[in-house]
């Protein structure tokens, strides 16, 4: 069973790269930018704001994730090591969210940025690096 896991992983990791060699740089530039924001790694405003009377209802800043769920918005923000707080905000038809990266990023252009993390394929992995 171990050896299967490997296995697909070996290859997954090899084929990334082929699959890369499709896309434009800007698209490229973009998942990594996407990756390194999921990572906490990019500092972001995200602005809550009501499209008919134009007022900003919320604003949150910080090394956040954002993940749409149509009419939600769920934001984590990481605030410390190991310390994060997760957001749940309603959207309609006359309350939207605008996110914006609040500090440039270096991501690479001629590969992509691939996060691999064990605990997803062996139940009971555990890694420690660390303080980040």
């Amino acid at each position: 069973m171990k050896k299967k896991i490997i296995a697909a992983t070996l290859l997954a990791l090899a084929v990334t790269p082929l699959l890369a060699g499709c896309e434009t740089e800007a698209n490229v530039a973009s998942d990594n930018l996407a990756t390194a924001a999921e990572q906490f790694k990019i500092e972001r405003s995200i602005i809550f704001y009501n499209g008919i009377t134009g007022e900003v209802m919320l604003s949150i800043e910080g090394r956040c994730s954002l993940e749409d769920q149509g009419n939600q918005l769920e934001v984590t923000c990481r605030i410390g090591p190991n310390e994060y707080t997760k957001d749940l905000l309603g959207l309609s038809d006359n309350v939207t969210y605008y996110a914006h990266q609040l500090e440039t990023t270096d991501v690479s252009v001629y590969h992509h940025t691939v996060v691999l993390k064990p605990e997803n394929f062996v139940p009971g992995f555990e890694f420690d690096a660390g303080k980040q």
